[in-house]
């Protein structure tokens, strides 16, 4: 069981789900962002950079890995005593470190899917700004594996 009465899963089912995890970290620590796993080894919880989650639960209604972005503390901390002092929620003290987690949604999409590594944007209002892991492009049978290449991109051609 995990900590909120699931059922967990196998261990081979999470050695599965951390060898995606370390896949993930290392491909955002190859594009330069500070990227570390939840909990263990990760400086706590006052490091800012990219968050990899992994759930350990047996049943899982979305993606069994995720991503976040954590803001440096003192924005953060500037945040929460803007609220504290009766600011609206729209204030700029306020919205920026969301707006931040956010902006950084895209770029680490981005930067997963161009390591082949498949991820959407969250889309659930607990977590707006997480990103959803899914899986290598590899995993994928060839049939189904995008194929898409921009114009101008193949070398060569003009």
């Amino acid at each position: 069981m995990t900590k909120y009465g699931f059922t967990r899963a196998s261990s081979e089912v999470i050695a599965v789900r951390v060898e995606l995890a370390d896949d993930v970290v290392h491909a955002l620590r190859r594009a330069g962002l500070p990227a570390f796993w939840d909990g263990e080894g990760s400086g706590g919880p006052e490091q800012p950079g990219a968050v990899v989650y992994v759930d350990p639960d047996a049943e899982t209604a979305s993606a069994s890995v995720s991503v976040g972005w954590r803001c440096d503390t003192g924005l953060v901390q500037a945040a929460v005593d803007a609220l504290a002092s009766g600011s609206p929620l729209d204030a700029p003290a306020v919205r920026h470190p969301g707006m931040i987690g956010l902006h950084m949604q895209g770029a680490l999409i981005g930067i997963l899917l161009s390591a082949g590594i498949i991820a959407t944007p969250e889309n659930d209002r607990t977590n707006p700004d997480h990103v959803l892991v899914f899986g290598r492009m590899t995993d994928l049978p060839p049939a189904l594996r995008p194929t898409f290449v921009p114009p101008g991109s193949r070398p060569g051609r003009a």
